[in-house]
């Protein structure tokens, strides 16, 4: 009887005091639904940002082995010389410089004043000397160090490339074989090289990318008959001028002493190869839109919708002979390049070769997990019409394919933009930059009877091959009479347009 009694008052608590056994059932299994969903939300918002915080240029292998207390150089000059890998390092510079807002000294086209020695008013926004900060130069010109000093601070550090003048004219043939005289009448580059004189007369515009065009694009004369002691005056002029000469051949190697030469983290000499030509040449190729391009319009090579008449892809075959033969035709050039090559390799011994090496390899080994992030195909550079993205698709020069990259789908925004300025081509990324240090050059207003929004692009026909050109595709001639991006009135002058300002021409 007592048990019962208990067990009834057992009861009443339970049901009447604490509610009944389903509702605790309901309560738990609230709960537990609760705590799962808040779990599951934890989860999924950390995978939403994982993305930015695993980004692989913010990993630690971005900085790359420490360079200690040393800054890093953000006043630079780099003689852009032609065909020894320059595009690929004046994309090192752009890349850095727009990532830390550094001001260019960019031309009024997409070179400055070459194949003319340079003069320090073919920058945009020049306005004498030490009017105007500039950090950076690095497009084409002839060097001319008293008027480069007039537009660069006075700590600037100078530097540049050099190549192998056989594989550097095997290069030049190709790209210029409808724009230098000399390889235009030549069946190859063997049959140029048996008899240059043959073909080539110092007298005609574009021939000096047919001979000693290292020596030529220093500022020195590169028709002047060799000696020793015209090669050692040159040589010795250039090593007062510059604190360091790459060599495109060890261009890893050259990366590195770039890297600790001007105190960079690794990413800021990490790269892809840029302006490459295909090896194996197929087809022809289209010169329409690139300076080049116009280059041989103006010097009479015939251009029929957008592509040049000459089917035949240049034949580059030599003999052993035959590159002996080139380097007595290039004797300055191979002097240069004999004396600096042995500097570099000095430089690298000072360096220590277990480090070179090491570090070597860390390049590479991150140059391959970039690749892996952004390129599309592992990397593999292809031709132009392939790449989806025409922003990025670069000029076709010459009787040769330049191939280039498409990025790959899905980056997320700050991945993507960083891996697009590894791969922009030269005159588009020129664009991008100029466009956000002349912003009003985009958004002047339009005059009556003009379209607006047109950015004019100036640039010298009458003496270095190139035209008058609106900036972007669909873009129109500057004409007399309009404004240059700083509001200075424009004039024709021997073909070329210049600036009139109050008292004084340009």
């Amino acid at each position: 009887m007592l048990f019962r009694r208990r067990a009834r008052m057992l009861r009443w608590l339970v049901c009447g005091r604490l509610g009944p056994v389903w509702m605790w059932k309901a309560l738990l299994l609230f709960v537990a639904i609760a705590f799962a969903g808040q779990l599951l939300g934890v989860i999924f918002n950390k995978s939403s940002v994982q993305p930015a915080a695993r980004s692989i240029f913010s990993s630690p292998d971005a900085q790359g082995p420490s360079l200690g207390s040393c800054q890093p150089y953000t006043h630079i000059m780099f003689l852009k010389t032609h065909k020894t890998a320059s595009s690929t390092v004046l994309n090192m510079l752009y890349r850095f410089g727009e990532e830390r807002d550094l001001r260019f000294a960019l031309p009024l086209g997409y070179q400055l004043g070459y194949p003319l020695p340079f003069n320090a008013h073919r920058v945009k926004g020049y306005r004498g000397p030490r009017a105007v900060e500039f950090h950076i130069m690095g497009n084409h010109m002839r060097f001319n160090k008293p008027e480069v000093e007039k537009v660069m601070p006075a700590d600037t550090f100078y530097f540049s490339i050099i190549r192998d003048p056989v594989s550097l004219a095997e290069s030049s043939f190709a790209y210029y074989k409808e724009v230098a005289p000399a390889f235009r009448k030549a069946k190859g580059l063997g049959d140029f090289a048996d008899d240059p004189k043959k073909y080539y007369d110092p007298r005609l515009r574009n021939n000096h990318y047919a001979r000693n065009l290292l020596w030529f694009d220093f500022g020195m004369d590169h028709n002047a008959n060799f000696s020793v002691a015209l090669a050692q005056r040159g040589e010795a002029m250039i090593r007062r001028a510059f604190k360091l000469i790459l060599v495109s051949e060890y261009f890893d190697q050259s990366m590195i002493l770039l890297r600790h030469a001007l105190c960079w983290p690794l990413d800021a000499v990490v790269s892809f190869s840029l302006n490459a030509r295909q090896q194996k040449p197929s087809g022809i190729g289209g010169m329409s839109g690139s300076w080049v391009g116009k280059a041989a319009a103006a010097a009479g090579v015939g251009v029929r919708g957008g592509h040049s008449q000459v089917k035949t892809p240049p034949n580059l075959s030599l003999t052993e002979e035959q590159r002996e033969k080139l380097r007595q035709w290039n004797a300055l050039d191979w002097y240069l390049y004999k004396a600096f090559n042995k500097t570099f390799w000095e430089e690298i011994e000072r360096f220590g070769l277990a480090q070179m090496e090491q570090e070597v390899t860390l390049l590479r080994m991150r140059r391959e997990d970039l690749a892996r992030v952004c390129l599309r195909d592992g990397g593999k550079p292809v031709e132009a019409h392939r790449i989806r993205d025409k922003n990025i698709r670069p000029f076709q020069s010459g009787l040769v394919k330049i191939l280039g990259y498409e990025l790959q789908p899905g980056l997320d925004n700050t991945t993507r933009t960083a891996c697009l300025r590894m791969i922009r081509p030269e005159i588009q990324y020129k664009d991008v930059l100029d466009a956000k240090q002349f912003p009003r050059a985009l958004a002047a207003p339009a005059q009556p009877g003009q379209q607006s929004q047109v950015r004019m692009v100036r640039q010298d026909s009458s003496r270095t091959g190139e035209r008058l050109v609106g900036g972007e595709a669909g873009g129109r001639t500057v004409e007399e009479g309009e404004r240059d991006w700083d509001g200075s009135r424009l004039i024709r002058s021997n073909q070329t347009l210049i600036r009139q300002e109050p008292g004084r021409l340009r």
